[in-house]
């Protein structure tokens, strides 16, 4: 997809997006923008003769606020990005999503627990949402892909960088059956404070964080804490407490993270948050609902007004239990049905 009329409406700032470094605060502040948004805009102000050529690759997207792919999640967190290069289905960003972070150096059982826990995670509905890093961002990344789910990597480099050069085989994987993102221009090279910005999407893409394996000092703590500040639920495993890498999801359990010893344990609680969080969304976010694609419409009117099960709708509609289960949390969120006691659901409008 080429989004080249989502890149004029950035150019026509004043002055240009890539001219913003050389326009003083004040300027902008005139012309309307806080100082967050000119923080991020700086950030994100690329070489737009760059872009257009980037945008000439398939499968290449640039994703604005104005964009229907824009992620309603991200619309909730206090710093949402400008614009974003995708690499990849742009689509998928607005699927449910768990984080799943963890160690770079996990034991051989915290690499066997988040294969795991993702390949169910997927066969429910769910999408899984990480980093690229080495270690349990790529067991995840890699056993979504392997179950045929849904997958999304934020990167902390330019959309034309892979780092670690050791994940760009997964990298390829991923842009060809799921989405890459970042916030960063072309060529930007792996840089640490680029990390923690980066986490703040992770966590703010999903509808809770699961962090497998983290030691007391690990990126992946400041992914849980940010989670939490953008009112999203924390989940961690516990471990030995021989182990070293344990001990991180063993701090945040005493800070209040939930203890997850299976996957139900995070299923049930993401029913609750998915509540929350569209009980958050204000009206104007929702004065224009979305046109619904066919799939979706489809399932509404097999569903009809009348409370019906899980299966019940995937016998309707011929479509699988897990995608019928993604599908209603997506429709759950903007409101368009209701989930009941014992797993069924209700169309609202």
């Amino acid at each position: 997809m080429r989004d080249v009329a989502a890149l004029d409406t950035l150019t026509a700032l004043p002055g240009g997006l890539g001219a913003l470094r050389h326009q003083s605060d004040t300027e902008l502040q005139n012309a309307g923008l806080d100082e967050r948004l000119i923080a991020r805009l700086r950030t994100a102000a690329p070489d737009t003769t760059a872009v257009r050529r980037w945008l000439d690759g398939e499968r290449h997207t640039l994703v604005t606020w104005r964009s229907p792919q824009y992620p309603a999640l991200l619309t909730r967190i206090p710093d949402p990005p400008a614009l974003l290069y995708a690499l990849g289905d742009p689509d998928l960003l607005g699927l449910p999503l768990l984080a799943v972070v963890g160690s770079r150096k996990p034991t051989r059982g915290g690499e066997e627990t988040a294969r795991l826990f993702c390949a169910a995670f997927c066969q429910m509905g769910l999408g899984v949402v990480s980093g690229l890093a080495l270690g349990i961002d790529a067991s995840a990344h890699a056993a979504a892909l392997d179950a045929d789910g849904t997958t999304i990597a934020v990167l902390g480099t330019g959309i034309d960088r892979v780092y670690p050069a050791a994940n760009q085989a997964l990298a390829t994987r991923i842009a060809g059956a799921g989405c890459i993102i970042t916030e960063f221009p072309l060529g930007s090279e792996a840089r640490r404070e680029h990390f923690p910005q980066r986490n703040r999407l992770i966590s703010g893409l999903a509808l809770g964080t699961l962090v497998i394996e983290a030691a007391l000092r690990s990126g992946s703590l400041i992914t849980a804490r940010l989670a939490a500040e953008q009112g999203r639920e924390v989940f961690a495993v516990p471990g030995s407490i021989r182990n070293p890498m344990a001990r991180g999801c063993h701090r945040l359990i005493r800070d209040g993270a939930r203890l997850v010893e299976s996957v139900d344990d995070v299923i049930a609680e993401l029913g609750v948050m998915t509540e929350t969080l569209k009980n958050e969304l204000t009206e104007d976010e929702f004065a224009e609902p979305r046109a619904l694609d066919p799939a979706h419409r489809k399932l509404l009117d097999a569903l009809g007004f009348e409370p019906c099960a899980v299966d019940e709708i995937a016998t309707r509609t011929a479509l699988t239990i897990a995608e019928v289960s993604s599908m209603l949390l997506i429709l759950e969120l903007e409101g368009r049905v209701e989930s009941l006691p014992g797993g069924r659901y209700a169309r609202l409008q």
